[in-house]
């Protein structure tokens, strides 16, 4: 039974917490990357996504570029991947390593069961759906691309990343409205996260708060919340 009747003509949603178990992604996702970290910025040394995280490294620590070997890049990156560090340039990186993960077999990407059908019914019904995760576009696509539910991607027509802002603050989410072609309000955004859900409402969109297990509840009472998507009826 539908908890809640939101209109809308676009729904957005978080993977991490949302739309995926958050320990495939610390467990699963980040020990391929620490895996294949040092061996891919080595091999791929000279490269657009490899020296962009070499400069992101040498401004933090206020050095030339040159500076910063492939053994220090490698080391620094690893330390970003445990603070669990948005940066762009590390989250680029992931994706290139990951593709080589699910392309050879080896790594197939957790989704809750009720998504599917969800997602499916809201795109049936003329929804347009989109996808807003600090991972970059391209680890967004192959997560979806290669779920243990098969191949949802083609679900969506958007995805961002940080490259359209924090997730918590509310002009990411005006820029997507923007880029979605409709007014902030007719927008859906699903996440596990309270900060991000008052970011998307300060920015005018509808919110729903996802409680899956260990998620903590909106004390505030400023979202709708839901343990499933099945439990919210878009349209």
């Amino acid at each position: 039974m539908s908890v809640a009747a939101i209109p809308a003509r676009a729904v957005l949603v978080d993977i991490e917490g949302t739309t995926t178990d958050v320990r495939f992604v610390h467990e699963t996702l980040f020990s391929v990357a620490r895996r294949d970290l040092a061996g891919y910025v080595s091999a791929h040394a000279g490269s657009p996504e490899v020296e962009a995280a070499r400069g992101a490294v040498a401004r933090e620590r206020g050095a030339r570029e040159e500076a910063v070997s492939d053994g220090e890049l490698a080391a620094a990156l690893l330390a970003w991947i445990d603070e669990d560090r948005k940066e762009t340039s590390l989250k680029v990186l992931q994706g290139k390593i990951w593709r080589s993960a699910y392309e050879s077999g080896g790594l197939r990407s957790h989704v809750y069961p009720d998504v599917k059908p969800a997602l499916r019914r809201w795109r049936g019904s003329g929804v347009t759906l989109a996808v807003f995760s600090s991972g970059s576009v391209e680890a967004q696509e192959l997560l979806f691309r290669h779920t243990t539910a098969g191949d949802l991607a083609g679900l969506f027509t958007w995805f961002f990343d940080t490259t359209t802002g924090p997730k918590r603050e509310a002009a990411a989410y005006q820029r997507i409205a923007e880029a979605l072609g409709v007014h902030p309000g007719e927008v859906l955004f699903l996440s596990d996260v309270v900060a991000e859900l008052d970011a998307a409402a300060a920015a005018g969109m509808r919110t729903a708060q996802i409680l899956r297990p260990g998620t903590a509840r909106d004390a505030g009472g400023r979202h709708v919340v839901a343990e499933r998507f099945d439990e919210i009826a878009v349209g």
